[in-house]
């Protein structure tokens, strides 16, 4: 048996190749969409991936589940457990082709084989309805008892997946309680297990899918039942588990709500990656001034940034945060994006994007082409950047307020007294009814990384805005620990 663990580290989400050596076939577990890295490792072992194996209708990246059904007609392995409202919809479509899709829906227990590795699906709702772990046996090699179990989103190294998705994210009212005890009575089904079974997650450190997984990429069932915080809760029984496991979760992405729809009811084929064409300084400022146009500004010196940049631009460094700054602030997916990016990691950001549905990546410009847009006299905007130290003093009159942009676990912990808590992965949302118009928005995080992408998006929605950047544990007043504050 072939095993390989792909890691993805902006979503931090792992898929799994397994492949059998004698046949020359291969599944993947729970891959993004955009497949050609999977092909390539599966070929460069000289294998053929046949099947797709998911554990869950993910809701932080797009599935490439049907990426590979078009394109290679393989067939798919998919849960058939939950209530109507968690079934795969797209599977009883035609492909492009007109054929049907070759799709096995799974109930508890079934088993099916790939080459000679034998997978057995294994129901453990919670985190969602419908979820499936998979035990693997290898077969091929003599072994009468499974190797291992791919958990998804249910059992990850040192922590559960969180079941309060569905109401934080998709917005189905009164189900999180639910969800945790339903996640509570599938505890049994890996405590059972045998302790030296190997462990293979969807999520690491990173993620959102739970609030606090190890870096560790594989663990045992026996480490889990001795190490993993939220089993130990579940060992002071069922109302402890489900408020431990629903308190401190940080609010989900504004996009989680659109995966789930769209890998419920069917991702749009992609068939490539897309390929936006390079601007020259004169075209950039005529993609700016265009209706419907977002630019995304991906230069990772911040302060930069803040003293100049194209009016309306969003704000989001190319580093681990793209994804997440891009998901929770772009409410709409088909909006054009132009992205201010070396040509280095161009490749990297269109990934990452159509990974979350932002296709429409229709054209970028390096950051020496953004210099001669400036220098050409091209339309600018800036914000003031202020310091820790100078929060208070811009704070104090009526006319402005502070906004804390870290997530609510940790602005409860202590925060600048007056100060309204706004995550910024629910900006959107917030600027609805949280935070104040008509006011100077003071918006500070813990370093100034996520405040920066925050102060643009504020920016761009006709806010006053000051960037606080620097280190909170800098403030030199006293925090304070009551509830939210949620408008001035």
């Amino acid at each position: 048996m072939l095993f390989r663990q792909i890691f993805e580290p902006k979503l931090a989400q792992y898929a799994y190749l397994i492949g059998c050596q004698q046949t020359k076939e291969a599944i993947i577990i729970d891959p993004e969409r955009d497949i050609d890295r999977y092909v390539e490792i599966a070929e460069n072992e000289g294998l053929n991936i046949v099947g797709v194996v998911e554990t869950h209708i993910h809701a932080d990246f797009l599935s490439g589940a049907r990426e590979f059904a078009e394109r290679f007609g393989v067939r798919l392995y998919l849960s058939d457990e939950g209530d109507e409202n968690w079934k795969y919809e797209w599977v009883k479509e035609k492909r492009q082709d007109g054929s049907d899709y070759d799709a096995v829906l799974l109930k508890d227990g079934d088993t099916f084989m790939v080459g000679n590795i034998e997978l057995e699906a294994v129901h453990t709702p919670g985190h969602t309805p419908e979820h499936m772990s998979y035990l693997v046996t290898d077969r091929g090699s003599g072994a009468t008892t499974p190797m291992g179990i791919a958990t998804g989103d249910f059992v990850f190294v040192g922590d559960l997946g969180r079941p309060d998705l569905l109401e934080q994210a998709a917005g189905m009212h009164g189900v999180q309680e639910p969800s945790a005890r339903q996640l509570y009575s599938s505890l049994p089904r890996f405590t059972n297990l045998v302790e030296h079974l190997q462990v293979w997650p969807a999520h690491g450190a990173g993620s959102t899918c739970g609030k606090a997984l190890g870096a560790v990429p594989t663990t045992t069932v026996g480490y889990e039942k001795l190490y993993n915080a939220s089993l130990g809760a579940a060992r002071e029984g069922e109302q402890v588990f489900v408020d431990a496991i629903l308190s401190g979760q940080p609010e989900p992405q504004m996009y989680f709500a659109r995966m789930k729809r769209d890998n419920k009811m069917g991702a749009p084929v992609l068939g490539g990656l897309p390929q936006p064409r390079k601007l020259t300084a004169t075209e950039l400022g005529q993609r700016a001034a265009q209706s419907g146009t977002l630019i995304v500004d991906a230069r990772l010196d911040r302060s930069a940034f803040m003293a100049k940049h194209i009016p309306g631009s969003l704000y989001a460094p190319m580093n681990k945060s793209f994804n997440t700054v891009v998901g929770s602030l772009v409410t709409d997916e088909k909006t054009a994006l132009v992205l201010i990016i070396d040509s280095d990691h161009l490749d990297e950001a269109v990934r990452d994007l159509v990974r979350i549905g932002y296709d429409n990546v229709a054209a970028w410009a390096d950051i020496e082409t953004l210099e001669h847009y400036f220098d050409e006299g091209g339309k600018h905007d800036a914000i003031e950047e202020i310091t820790i130290d100078q929060i208070d003093a811009y704070a104090a009159g009526e006319d402005a307020i502070v906004v804390d942009v870290r997530f609510a676990s940790e602005y409860e912990t202590g925060h600048i007294p007056g100060a309204v808590s706004a995550s910024y992965t629910r900006l959107p949302d917030y600027v609805q009814d949280r935070v104040p118009r008509g006011k100077t928005l003071v918006v500070h995080c813990v370093s100034g990384a996520r405040s920066a992408a925050a102060s643009a998006f504020l920016a761009r929605q006709g806010f006053d805005v000051k960037y606080v950047n620097g280190q909170i544990a800098s403030y030199e007043g006293d925090l304070v620990t009551e509830g939210l504050a949620v408008s001035a």
